[in-house]
């Protein structure tokens, strides 16, 4: 019976979620306590809930803080020199703008908002693409793969399979990084070539065109908020606060919450201006801080009921035996595809904590399949599926059909993809 309430409960989340009838913080919530209360849990089911979501809590802090933190230091303009020097070095050189775009693109993705990635590189670089007739779905392209292989702590699928797992997210990460650095020389090298291949095709050598390059211009409110001098102190503490928490010295919550204090006291030390800061970025962290916490009841009452165990026991039984060990490498390929047809939320607290307690189950860590799916799911789906808003926005800035942008750019990211996970494989990631 738990089985079956289980798996009903997961079908009719995926199916509000994925049909836009009600939206994912009610089907986190709503769907899981109904689904508790006909199991017969009752006044239980508030337990399950407070536990879960004092699993989720530090999760939840650290997104809060991390978006905070990132927030102010784009306001107090840190990255504006780095944006500058490379829209001046690129020149018109479409290999170099192409490379140049992924650059970009990888940097402004520190803040880890993929609408905020797309919101900077893409106005910064079209000019540049438009006057050279260069390709604009490349400029899509190795945007949207600067972004998807630049999963850091702070991005919206490492805390949600934190989030949806229980597991550190130092820990998830951590092994991670060689395979990114592999990801990401990936990104280069394709970047690089699709370069050289525009050369070509427009025929333009290293100085064919005399075309100034494009300037960015800040507004006023923008202008006012910047702190050029402070550009150095702003970026060492960026570097401090990144290291000391990938490195796992000090947990990444109580990390961003001291950076975020400094970067206040440093750039804004007056009280009206902090408060101004803290309410111009609360309502992105107030967004994702909700749906974690929705997660949270989600997780808590699927554990505390027994319902996610009862449910990988049946399909358990479903595996041949001597396969189990396969799962990780497995959900790493098919993640790409899978992407396409769940939203993150659905796959990350729906889909996911299912099979990673099918791998428990058969001996495989729960923490392999989460960082399995990362190499799918954030790569692939977040810009390109047709569930994710920031699909759109990056085909809208860059005035191309969404159907031209997924033919062109899913080959690319679902070749990144099987790259990572068979570097996780020979590496011993999974």
């Amino acid at each position: 019976m738990l089985a079956t309430l289980g798996v009903a409960t997961v079908l009719c989340m995926l199916v509000s979620i994925m049909s836009k009838r009600i939206s994912p913080l009610v089907a986190l919530i709503a769907l899981p306590i109904i689904a508790a209360l006909l199991g017969g849990f009752g006044l239980q089911t508030s337990g399950f809930i407070i536990t879960g979501i004092k699993n989720v809590a530090p999760v939840v802090g650290m997104f809060v803080f991390a978006i905070l933190f990132f927030g102010i230091m784009t306001d107090a303009g840190m990255l504006d020199p780095i944006i500058d020097r490379i829209l001046k070095r690129v020149g018109t050189r479409p290999t170099r703008i192409v490379m140049g775009t992924a650059l970009l693109a990888l940097l402004v993705h520190l803040d880890g908002s993929g609408a905020v990635t797309f919101l900077v590189t893409i106005p910064a670089m079209l000019p540049l693409y438009t006057r050279l007739g260069m390709d604009k779905r490349i400029l899509a392209c190795v945007t949207a793969m600067a972004a998807g292989v630049n999963f850091l702590p702070w991005t919206g699928p490492v805390l949600r399979s934190s989030a949806a797992l229980h597991v550190p997210v130092a820990d998830l990460f951590q092994p991670l990084i060689p395979v990114q650095i592999v990801g990401l020389i990936f990104v280069f090298a394709c970047a690089y070539w699709l370069g050289r291949r525009e050369e070509r095709r427009l025929g333009l050598g290293r100085d064919a065109l005399d075309v100034t390059p494009h300037q960015r211009v800040l507004t006023d409110a923008e202008r006012e908020l910047r702190k050029p001098r402070l550009f150095w102190p702003n970026l060492l503490l960026t570097l401090v606060v990144m290291g000391v928490m990938i490195a796992g010295v000090v947990d990444p919550v109580v990390m961003f919450m001291v950076g975020t204090v400094l970067a206040l006291c440093l750039n804004y030390p007056n009280v009206d201006a902090q408060r101004a800061r803290i309410d111009a970025h609360a309502k992105t962290a107030l967004t994702m801080a909700s749906i974690l916490l929705a997660a949270g009841v989600l997780t808590g009452i699927m554990q505390g009921t027994g319902m996610l165990k009862a449910m990988a026991e049946v399909a358990v039984g479903q595996i041949p035996a001597g396969h189990g060990q396969l799962i990780p490498a497995v959900v790493g390929f098919l993640s790409m595809p899978l992407s396409l047809l769940f939203d993150p939320d659905s796959f990350y607290f729906g889909i996911m904590p299912v099979v990673a307690e099918v791998g428990r189950a058969l001996g495989v860590d729960p923490m392999q399949v989460a960082q399995a799916s990362l190499l799918g799911v954030h790569t692939t789906g977040f810009p390109v599926s047709p569930l994710t808003p920031a699909t759109f926005l990056l085909v809208g800035l860059c005035k191309i059909e969404l159907a031209d942008h997924q033919r062109f750019t899913i080959p690319f990211l679902f070749a990144a993809s099987v790259l990572m996970t068979l570097t996780a494989l020979v590496i011993g990631v999974f």
